[in-house]
This record gives C-alpha cells, structure tokens and sequence, in this order.
C-alpha cells in the first residue's frame, strides 16, 4: 500500500527513530482512547476541516484527551467557520479515509495546500503516536520529528497553544 509506504519512505530517509505498535482497527478518537499504548505514548487525534467557502482546508493535530472547539479555532486561524470536510474532500486532498487521517496524510498532498495547524502542547510528550494513513498500526515518535516531517513536505504549518 503507497500509503503507508510513503510514510516508512520518509522516516527512513529522514533519519528518524520510530517504533510501530499494531493494534485493532481505530476508527475514532475514542477506539484509540481504548487501547493499550506505552505511559510515555501520547496519542494525536486528527482533524480534517474545511473553511465556510471550500478554499482552505487543514489538519488540526491535538491531544486526543482535548475537546475541539471549531468556532474558536476557525477564529485564530482567520478562517471564519470550519466544518469537517466531506469523505470525497479527504480523499482528494489526503488520500485516506476516515480513520486513518494523521500528519503522514499530508504527505499524499502532492501540492501541499493543506494547512497543518498542531497544538503545541504535543510538545511535552516524550512520544506521540500517530497512524501511517492506514488506523491499524500507531507509529510512535518525537514530536520534533512530526514537525520535521510537515516541513520537509513543505505544507504550511502553524503551532498554536491551546487548541
């Protein structure tokens, strides 16, 4: 699957340290909430939002144990209202069904138009775990290395505090 292997692609080349844990299908926040993940594994959740227009689309990475307040986001990133984008938007821009959204989607963004917005309280984890475009496995790594992924993608990305 390119899916996935795009993203072992880019770890590899990238030189970054990972460990993959394998796991039952997470379809939602709640599913990984439920499974069994190392203390020092904080887990992303991800969501994939569209403005009012249809122009601007971006991928919010946040702790999954926060609530996501999209009239406030929509407002910090002066993007007006957001709203979850529909299956056929995902997979056009990321490539991936519900469920399996994470930061690696972006790397199927071949024009890297997604605005990646992560929350910066992410940073305190030792490690973050985030799916490889497919929700049976968890990749586990740095949050610096998430980061480093964005960028060398060359996806806008903005860190914002309190998400």
């Amino acid at each position: 699957m390119r899916g996935q292997a795009i993203v072992y692609e880019t770890l590899d080349r990238l030189r970054i340290p990972y460990e993959c844990i394998e796991h039952e299908a997470a379809y939602t926040a709640e599913d990984m909430a439920a499974l069994p993940f190392p203390d020092d594994v904080r887990i992303a959740k991800n969501l994939f939002l569209r403005d009012s227009k249809g122009k601007r689309h971006f991928l919010v990475v946040m702790a999954l144990d926060r609530p996501a307040d999209l009239r406030r986001l929509g407002d910090l990133l002066g993007a007006g209202r957001l709203s979850f984008a529909s299956a056929d938007r995902l997979n056009r821009y990321l490539r991936v069904e519900r469920g399996a959204v994470s930061p690696f989607s972006i790397l199927n963004d071949e024009k890297a138009e997604v605005e990646v917005v992560v929350d910066a309280s992410l940073a305190e984890a030792k490690r973050l775990g985030v799916h490889p475009n497919d929700n049976t496995i968890t990749v586990c790594l740095r949050y610096d290395d998430i980061l480093r992924i964005i960028e060398d993608h060359g996806n806008p990305i903005r860190i914002l505090d309190n998400l």
